[in-house]
């Protein structure tokens, strides 16, 4: 087994928000310890910016160049706040943000400029994660569940579920150990339908706010039940997995003219339907759900998941982890694993026809 190295993972997600960093030791296996987190948030003139380019390819330069400067930012940011050196820091996993997604066409892409973050923060870069997989016939997404599997409790099978703009889970069976070759033989992983992309949007354009803090919005209003079939009559629901979702995949005219609170409701209702509908595709049921996103924080969300799963629905916090850094930490576990030559996906995560590396290297120098 390699030995553990410090690696920095950056996560700019669907929603919007701003950017997670992470520095974790890690081999890339079984092995992960959590160093230092760091969030920023994007200010309101760079989020609409952000906003304005997805659902297009790109190359979007004067946005992906502002991105990468911000990442350069957080970077210097987290080591002066960790007290770690730059030349002890092996590799940082940059994801970039994704604008467009279309693996049917194989095609997805992500803004940002690796390059330019390994010589400008001195360490060597490892981005663009998704290529390698989308090209050989993969879905490209989700990308985090060997990660999931070495962090996953002994009580499996288990779920980890992400709601971020898009919805994910990662079955983790009883022997999934990604320090082993069989791992994908014991994952299942796709993307469930909307997260809270859909409720964002439209608290934020009748109220100019982000998102339904703590799903209070969502607790007082009443579902729409024929909005919410329509919302459901769509055919990737039936796909088999793994699958995967571009954030702006759904049609929301459901809801056109239903009040703000109904609205987000109904939108709650979606998700959570959505989800439930993916458990019918699990290999065996998980005795319970791990959630982590900015999903697991609205309480309408958690309380309707826990009553259509019939089972323990938790955050990440009840197994010992911060869920708004777990997706930093994957990417710079990747990073890692990308440098050691090993898969980053596979059969079972995101359809590829066998276990793909992936990820290309910018060095610093």
């Amino acid at each position: 087994m390699s030995a553990s190295r410090l690696a920095i993972g950056l996560m700019s997600g669907t929603s919007m928000d701003g950017i997670d960093a992470a520095l974790v030791r890690t081999d890339g296996g079984a092995a992960i310890e959590p160093v230092a987190h760091l969030a920023r948030s994007y200010d309101p003139a760079f989020r609409a910016a952000l906003r304005a380019v997805v659902g297009a390819p790109g190359p979007h330069e004067t946005v992906s160049d502002a991105l990468t400067s911000r990442h350069v930012e957080i970077v210097a940011a987290l080591l002066d706040e960790a007290g770690v050196a730059t030349r002890d820091v092996a590799v940082v996993g940059f994801h970039g943000h994704t604008v467009f997604h279309d693996p049917a066409n194989a095609l997805t892409s992500q803004i940002g400029d690796g390059d330019r973050l390994a010589r400008e923060t001195g360490i060597d870069v490892v981005a663009d994660f998704r290529s390698a997989d989308v090209a050989r016939g993969g879905e490209g997404a989700p990308f985090a569940p060997l990660f999931h599997a070495a962090c996953a409790p002994g009580d499996r099978p288990v779920c980890f579920l992400n709601i971020g703009g898009v919805a994910n889970l990662t079955w983790i069976g009883a022997d999934a150990d990604p320090a082993r070759a069989d791992v994908f033989e014991h994952l299942l992983a796709f993307d469930t339908g909307p997260g809270g992309a859909l409720i964002d949007d439209w608290v934020r354009r009748h109220t100019g706010q982000p998102f339904d803090a703590d799903g209070r919005l969502a607790a007082v209003g009443q579902v729409d039940d024929a909005a919410l079939e329509r919302l459901l009559d769509n055919p990737y629901f039936g796909i088999d997995p793994p699958k995967s979702l571009d954030r702006d995949a759904f049609d929301v005219s459901p809801v056109h003219g239903l009040s703000l609170e109904d609205g987000a409701a109904t939108l709650a209702a979606f998700t959570v339907a959505a989800i439930a509908r993916a458990a019918e595709f699990l290999p065996g049921p998980p005795g319970r759900w791990i959630v982590t996103g900015g999903g697991r924080r609205n309480a309408a969300l958690m309380g309707r998941l826990e009553r259509a799963l019939g089972t323990d629905v938790v955050p990440t916090e009840a197994i010992g982890i911060d869920g708004d850094v777990l997706e930093a930490q994957a990417f710079a576990y990747l990073a890692v694993r990308s440098l050691r030559g090993l898969p980053l996906s596979g059969p079972t995560t995101t359809g590829v026809p066998e276990p793909t590396p992936g990820g290309r290297l910018f060095r610093a120098a």
